[in-house]
């Protein structure tokens, strides 16, 4: 049985907040040297000019698990909508650098918060058949809002606005932003934090909604978890019962950006110019890029419940390293830079059916339901901190001991990888939360 019509709705609109998170993190790209000239950035103040929004993710991460289970994810995610808005035209109208920095902060927030409820709520409304594709929706949207940015960006390039041109760029944002919101009062509440709350009969409801092949057990195991887990409801999650989840969370965040994704889709346009290519002709390539990250998100999305997150998890280690090595060996030898392009499209594709299909279905089925909102938080402020500290340090480092220097580490860091998921890492696919629950955590 196939998803329902109500189902496909609400992963859609949860998943939206996903095309807004890939929109703002990579929108910098196109907008970084306009900014650098209008204020006469260092080295370092180019990295800040990335890292701070990457800042208000740890943070938004962290508060998201707290707020959103108060509030629920649904009220929570029409929050984060609030902030895109804010963002998109706070930095289209900022007036100085500090208050460019105050509004991409802000965005952070909404991106860091979004990244954690999105699958989150996703993975709670989701039969355990379709989980994987279903939560892999929200990464498909973060790689399709990096598609429509470079897109955006190259389109603006051509209308050659002068001076306000970046501040375009940045202030499209607001459109699918104000939409997002609009869409959020359309869908229902988690069943789980219905449970949670005595809420049995919209929790029932809900679940039949979604098309839940046997709504009423599934509830009864969503309350028999819960019953379970009432004395201890409000725990926190760094526990030592946890250490496994926390284990697993942790460096998944961690691994997907020591791969160097984040680094190389903020500064691409930088990339190629180093390597010889025209602001146009960078532009152009950065397209290719972000399309053959939708396609192979795709790829990945459609085998994820088939192959499994740890056989994926180990494709894509394997092949990122051997294309960064490429890639460092480019820029240490100065040589052969017309293969740049196709190892970094090649490195794409290696990381998006991987990593970039599996972290977020991952993170979000490892933790028992009480905790799972905080435990995704524990998960995304890794990725987000490590995020942060390579953003900032990859301009000084490329700049001060070459630009090989940065890609011979994120080779090794992809190849530690490969060998922790293979020895570490459990297979998911096929369970539902409550009996990764069961296997996952220890009995007290």
């Amino acid at each position: 049985m196939r998803p329902n019509l109500n189902l496909m709705k609400a992963t859609l609109t949860g998943a939206l907040g996903g095309l807004l998170f890939g929109f703002d993190t990579v929108v910098i790209s196109g907008i970084l040297d306009s900014v650098v000239r209008l204020y006469g950035l260092s080295d370092y103040g180019k990295g800040w000019t990335v890292a701070i929004a990457l800042i208000g993710t740890v943070v938004g991460s962290f508060g998201a698990g707290v707020v959103g289970n108060k509030l629920g994810g649904r009220e929570t995610l029409r929050l984060t909508a609030v902030l895109y808005v804010l963002s998109a035209i706070g930095s289209a109208l900022a007036w100085s650098w500090p208050s460019l920095m105050v509004f991409r902060f802000i965005g952070g927030l909404g991106i860091g918060a979004s990244s954690v409820l999105g699958p989150v709520y996703i993975a709670e409304l989701s039969p355990a058949k379709w989980r994987g594709r279903l939560v892999g929706a929200f990464q498909f949207n973060v790689v399709f809002g990096i598609l429509v940015a470079y897109t955006s960006n190259y389109l603006i390039r051509l209308l050659h606005l002068g001076a306000t041109e970046w501040r375009w760029q940045v202030g499209v944002a607001a459109i699918p932003a104000a939409g997002f919101l609009a869409l959020l009062f359309g869908i229902p509440r988690s069943p789980r934090w219905s449970a949670s709350r005595d809420r049995i009969d919209e929790a029932l409801a809900v679940l039949k909604l979604m098309g839940e092949p046997d709504p009423e057990a599934e509830l009864a195991d969503i309350r028999a978890a819960l019953a379970q887990e009432h004395a201890t409801a409000h725990e926190a999650v760094f526990r030592w019962k946890y250490r496994y989840p926390l284990f697993l969370a942790i460096t998944i965040g961690a691994f997907n950006q020591l791969a160097g994704i984040n680094a190389i889709l903020y500064y691409l346009n930088n990339i190629f110019a180093a390597a010889g290519f025209s602001q146009i002709s960078g532009d152009q390539q950065a397209i290719a890029i972000g399309f053959t990250n939708l396609i192979f998100t795709m790829v990945g999305m459609s085998v994820i419940d088939k192959l499994g997150r740890k056989t994926l998890l180990l494709i894509g280690a394997a092949g990122t390293a051997a294309c960064l090595a490429g890639v460092a060996w480019i820029f240490t030898t100065n040589s052969h830079q017309h293969m740049l392009v196709w190892l970094l499209v090649t490195y794409i594709a290696f990381f998006a059916l991987s990593q970039g299909a599996v972290i977020w279905v991952y993170i979000g089925e490892v933790f028992p339901n009480h905790v799972r909102s905080k435990g995704q938080g524990v998960g995304n402020a890794s990725h987000w901190i490590m995020n942060t500290a390579i953003a900032l340090e990859f301009p000084v480092l490329a700049t001060r001991i070459g630009r090989g220097a940065p890609f011979v580490f994120f080779a090794a860091m992809t190849a530690l990888q490969f060998f922790v998921v293979l020895l570490a890492y459990p297979e998911t696919k096929g369970q539902t939360l409550e009996e990764l629950q069961r296997h996952l955590i220890p009995a007290e």
